[in-house]
C-alpha cells in the first residue's frame, strides 16, 4: 500500500559547516529568539530557508520565499549544499532524555520519499485537522524552492520489528552525521546506498498504512503542490518529483516513542466562577479536591495531585484542573451518560480525555466555541505543567486543565478509523530536525 522510495539527498558538506549550526527545529516551533539565534550560529543556518524574516519592504519579487529560493540556489553553487551520487534512504536515530526525568530513550527510524497518496486512497491518515494560514506559507515557499527541507513524522506498525534489526544492523558503526540540538536531543544520521538493503525496506513498507505523527500542514502542503503541478502540467506523471515528498518513518512498535501532554491554559472568560463551574459539570464529573494553606503545604499538595492525575490515567480517564489556591481532579462518573452528551462522537472518541475536556468542559462548561478555540481567543498551550500552573499563579489566566499524555496506539487506531482528535492533541518529542537532509525537486 506504501510506497516509499530512495533518493539522492541535498547534505550540508560537514567539512564546511558544524551541523549544528545550521539545522534547525521544524518551523512552527521556531520562537523569534530560536530565529534569532538559528541566524547568529551560521551564515548557512536552515532558517533562512525554514522561516526567512519579513520586511516590510518586501514586495512578490523580493520577499522571504524568494530570499530562500536564492539562499539555497547559493548555498549548491558554493558546495555548502552538496547532492548525494547515489540514491539512498538514511537511518535517523534520535538519543533524548525525557522530560522531568532522567531516563534516556532513543527513538529509530529513517528517511525516505513516499507517495504522495489523497486520503480517499487508505494509505495514508491524519489525526488532526489542520488551519489555512500555515500552509498558504508553507505553499508559496515550497513553489519558489521546489525543495522539501523538514520531516514528515510518519508512524507504520510492525510488530515484528524486522525494519528495527536492519536500523539496529546499520547503527553499528559511528554515524557519520551528528548533532545535538537546543534540547539536549542527539540527532544521528547514517545514509545507506546499499540497493539491497533499500529494496528490503521497500518490500517490508509496502504492506503499510501510514499516520501522519508531526507535520499534517506540511503533507497537506506537498499534496496541494502535488495537484498544481499536475494541472499545470494537464496529466499525472506518477514517475514527477512532486509524486513524492520527504518522510522520516517510525514503528508504533518500535523503542522510543514519546507522546507528551499538552495542557491548556483558558483565560479572557467574563465572570468565570470556578464554583459555577464545577457545579455545572457535577451531573458528568466526579470531583476530587486538592487544597493548600500555605506555600509550605503546596509542594505536598501539588505531588499528591500529580500521582493521582497519573495513576489514574492510566486506569481511567482523568482531567487535572487548577485555580488560584486549588487543584481538582476530575473524572467521569459512573453513571453519566457521555453518548447521550456527545452523540456525535465515537465511542472511540468518548475514551479520549482530550475529548471530553474540548467538548464537555470547555465548550459546554465555559462557552468556549471551537471557533474560539482555533483562533486561541480563549486558550494558549503548554508543554510543562508548571508552566501552565504559574500562568494561573501570575493571573495571566483564570484557570487551566491539566492532561495526560494520548497513547501511540491511540492515536494510530483512531487515524486509521478516520477519527482526527482537537488541535495540539498530540507532542511527540523529540522533534525531528530540519536540514538533515533535503529533498530538491529537480
Amino acid at each position: 500500500m506504501a510506497e516509499i522510495f530512495p533518493f539522492t539527498a541535498y547534505r550540508y558538506d560537514l567539512q564546511r559547516v558544524r551541523l549544528a549550526d545550521v539545522v534547525t527545529q521544524p518551523y512552527d516551533k521556531i520562537t523569534p529568539a530560536m530565529q534569532q539565534a538559528y541566524g547568529k550560529a551560521s551564515a548557512y543556518n536552515l532558517i533562512t530557508v525554514e522561516k526567512g524574516t519579513a520586511s516590510p519592504s518586501d514586495t512578490p519579487d523580493h520577499s522571504v520565499y524568494t530570499r530562500a529560493a536564492e539562499a539555497l540556489t547559493q548555498w549548491i553553487s558554493r558546495g555548502i549544499l552538496a547532492r548525494d551520487a547515489a540514491p539512498g534512504i538514511y537511518v535517523y536515530f534520535q538519543e533524548y532524555t525525557v522530560p522531568g526525568t532522567t531516563e534516556r530513550r532513543t527513538r529509530k527510524g529513517f528517511i525516505a520519499v513516499g507517495r504522495i497518496e489523497d486520503y480517499s486512497a487508505g494509505v495514508v491518515f491524519r489525526h488532526e485537522q489542520t488551519l489555512a494560514g500555515p500552509k498558504a506559507d508553507r505553499l508559496e515557499l515550497l513553489r519558489h524552492t521546489r525543495t522539501h527541507t523538514g520531516q514528515l513524522f510518519m508512524l507504520y506498525t510492525d510488530t515484528e520489528r524486522r525494519l528495527d534489526a536492519l536500523l539496529d544492523e546499520t547503527a553499528r558503526t559511528p554515524a557519520p552525521a551528528e548533532a545535538c540540538d537546543e534540547y539536549g536531543v542527539v540527532h544521528r544520521l547514517w545514509p545507506v546506498f546499499d540497493p539491497a538493503m533499500i529494496e528490503q525496506v521497500q518490500r517490508a513498507m509496502a504492506s503499510q498504512k501510514l499516520v501522519i505523527a508531526d507535520g499534517h500542514h506540511r503533507y497537506e502542503t506537498a499534496l496541494a503542490y502535488r495537484n498544481e503541478r499536475r494541472a499545470q502540467s494537464g496529466r499525472q506523471d506518477r514517475d514527477a518529483p512532486y509524486e513524492k515528498v520527504m518522510m522520516t518513518f517510525f514503528n508504533t512498535r518500535g523503542e522510543g516513542l514519546l507522546i507528551l501532554p499538552t495542557h491548556r491554559v483558558v483565560g479572557n472568560l467574563g465572570g468565570f466562577d470556578a464554583d459555577g463551574f464545577l457545579r455545572k459539570i457535577s451531573p458528568l464529573f466526579d470531583q476530587q479536591e486538592y487544597s493548600y494553606g500555605s506555600d509550605a503545604a503546596r509542594g505536598v499538595i501539588y505531588g499528591k495531585f500529580r500521582s493521582e492525575l497519573e495513576a489514574r490515567g492510566k486506569q481511567s480517564r482523568a482531567i487535572g484542573m487548577y485555580t488560584q489556591g486549588t487543584f481538582y481532579l476530575l473524572q467521569p462518573r459512573m453513571d453519566a451518560d457521555l453518548a447521550g452528551a456527545l452523540p456525535d462522537a465515537s465511542p472511540e472518541q468518548r475514551r479520549l480525555d482530550v475529548v471530553l475536556l474540548h467538548r464537555l468542559l470547555l465548550e459546554n462548561g465555559l462557552g468556549i466555541t471551537p471557533a474560539a478555540v482555533s483562533t486561541e481567543r480563549n486558550i494558549t498551550y503548554e508543554r510543562e505543567m508548571d508552566t501552565a500552573i504559574a500562568a494561573v499563579d501570575e493571573c495571566r489566566a483564570q484557570v487551566c486543565f491539566l492532561l495526560n499524555a494520548v497513547g501511540v496506539e491511540q492515536v494510530s487506531r483512531m487515524a486509521l478509523a478516520g477519527e482526527v482528535l482537537p488541535q495540539k492533541s498530540t507532542d511527540f518529542y523529540p522533534k525531528l530536525m530540519s536540514g538533515m537532509t533535503l529533498y530538491r525537486m529537480e
